[in-house]
């Protein structure tokens, strides 16, 4: 297990302290969720991956639910993970990240009506859109289907210093302490992190740990899932997902 200090060493260094770096709209409780998000879902499967019988309610139920189209993207999703198997990392992150980036940004509230909703994949593409916290979760699991292996990735809370605004990222690590290279919904090329100015790191989590970066070099260890308590929702969600 790398450390806090692996997800941040390779960004390029800002004069910034954590008060100047706070998330806008964003508490610990929210990534404190979206961490739950990650363990329950681990939990439960990934909700219908890896099943190839669970297309056949699935896809009706999202098309009952969302629509024609949305059927049709949650089908072509589930042909991408069991249709690219074999091939290479860099080729399964080109994939993914081509795929979830052509979904619609939108925010929380439009999509859902409410100020932070941590959408499954099923519902980010039922809807037909995300924000960044959805397409980055979103091509984390699926390329943990394709069977790129948990300790290759992170995802990364980050502040988009140009837009000013709090923002979230995958980062995938070729070998342990390389430079990760970063898939983006703003930036849409796969490019190392040592490319992206415009990025600050706030916290980093995978499905187990959660780091704060409090400043550049080192980072503390602030969670893990016996901590949280706020998950009836996702799991509710994820549950009736696995069941169609």
């Amino acid at each position: 297990m790398r450390s806090g200090q692996d997800c941040i060493d390779h960004f390029p260094q800002f004069p910034v302290r954590l008060r100047d770096i706070a998330i806008k709209r964003r508490s610990w409780s929210c990534v404190a969720r979206g961490l739950l998000w990650l363990l329950i879902a681990l939990w439960l499967g990934f909700v219908v991956a890896g099943d190839p019988e669970a297309d056949s309610g699935l896809i009706p139920w999202v098309k009952e639910r969302y629509g024609e189209a949305a059927a049709e993207r949650v089908s072509a999703w589930r042909q991408l993970m069991s249709g690219n198997l074999n091939r290479d990392e860099w080729s399964k992150l080109v994939l993914v990240n081509d795929f979830f980036n052509r979904l619609r940004f939108s925010t929380d509230f439009k999509l859902w009506g409410k100020e932070d909703y941590w959408a499954t994949p099923v519902e980010a593409l039922g809807k037909g859109g995300a924000d960044c916290e959805d397409y980055s979760i979103a091509k984390y699991f699926t390329l943990r289907e394709l069977g790129v292996p948990d300790d290759k990735l992170r995802i990364m809370y980050v502040k988009a210093l140009e837009l000013d605004q709090a923002h979230m990222v995958l980062a995938y690590y070729k070998k342990p302490g390389s430079i990760p290279v970063l898939l983006d919904n703003i930036d849409k090329a796969i490019v190392p992190a040592d490319q992206r100015p415009d990025l600050a790191p706030v916290y980093s989590f995978n499905a187990n740990d959660l780091w704060l970066a409090k400043r550049r070099g080192r980072g503390e260890h602030v969670g893990t899932s016996d901590r949280i308590g706020l998950w009836r929702d996702l799991r509710k969600r994820m549950e009736i997902e696995g069941e169609q």
